[in-house]
């Protein structure tokens, strides 16, 4: 998985310089694993510069970021999750747009890659990425840019399980850019199952968000309205639709079982589309 990544980043990408700190138009690529058991230090590692590999003992995403921020040395930042794909020209497309003035946050195009799902899953995803909140929002991508000001501003928010969807929530929509000259590969979950647990987990994170002091307020909730919209526009998705509410309420019930038994420790990682 993370090999998927780095072979696209790693070739195109200058060494960087001995001292560790990368200059202007370098890619200094921080790989950050946590607590990580199969050989993913091992395959990062094997890249060589421009690629540093750090190890944590604890399985936690809030510490990674941590420390890949503390090795980090300058701006734009963009933290990628390993199990998408983009270039080196896509993270310099989007280090170009966070350089510009108001542009805080920043993200790319998504392609969803759907290419043998099953139906169900083909039909949850032909409604979720039409969805405003979602074709605005920098969540669900895999990738987000901060700026220096940017990341200031989300550097002091509380640690959630819905990172992506907080740190998109943080910035006004004039202050988020999503740059059409940078294209991320989003694998879906290749099994129906998968995505139920994907949405559970999703569905746990907003529900954190809202309940959260101290976190912005969520809106990325899809209103009835918005399906009505879309079914206006495309009645030939009416079928979409009702596979789309369906996962929604199932994923609901499984949010508030998850709850019960684990509060929000569960992460409910989909394993299908790391493969």
């Amino acid at each position: 998985m993370i090999g998927r990544l780095l072979g696209q980043l790693a070739p195109a990408a200058p060494a960087a310089p001995a001292s560790g700190t990368a200059q202007p138009d370098e890619l200094d690529v921080i790989v950050v694993t946590n607590g990580c058991t199969d050989d993913t230090a091992k395959v990062a590692a094997s890249f060589g510069p421009p690629v540093r590999v750090l190890s944590i003992p604890v399985a936690s995403k809030r510490d990674a970021l941590r420390a890949g921020d503390e090795a980090a040395k300058g701006f734009p930042r963009i933290y990628v999750d390993a199990d998408v794909e983009l270039g080196a020209a896509d993270i310099q497309a989007l280090g170009a747009a966070l350089s510009r003035p108001g542009a805080l946050a920043g993200g790319p195009r998504r392609d969803l890659d759907l290419a043998g799902r099953p139906w169900l899953v083909r039909a949850y995803y032909a409604v979720w990425e039409r969805l405003p909140e979602v074709r605005s929002g920098l969540f669900g991508r895999g990738v987000i840019g901060l700026s220096e000001a940017g990341y200031a501003r989300v550097a002091g928010l509380p640690p959630l399980l819905a990172d992506d969807l907080v740190a998109s929530l943080a910035f006004q929509p004039a202050e988020r850019v999503i740059v059409p000259g940078a294209r991320v590969v989003v694998h879906t979950p290749r099994t129906f199952r998968d995505l139920l647990r994907r949405r559970v987990r999703a569905t746990m994170g907003v529900n954190q968000v809202e309940a959260a002091e101290g976190a912005p307020a969520s809106t990325a909730r899809t209103r009835p309205r918005d399906l009505l919209d879309l079914v206006r526009a495309e009645p030939r998705l009416a079928p979409q639709v009702v596979v789309f509410l369906a996962v929604a309420v199932l994923a609901r019930r499984g949010a508030r079982r998850e709850v019960k038994r684990r509060e929000y420790s569960a992460w409910l990682r989909d394993e299908s589309s790391r493969s």
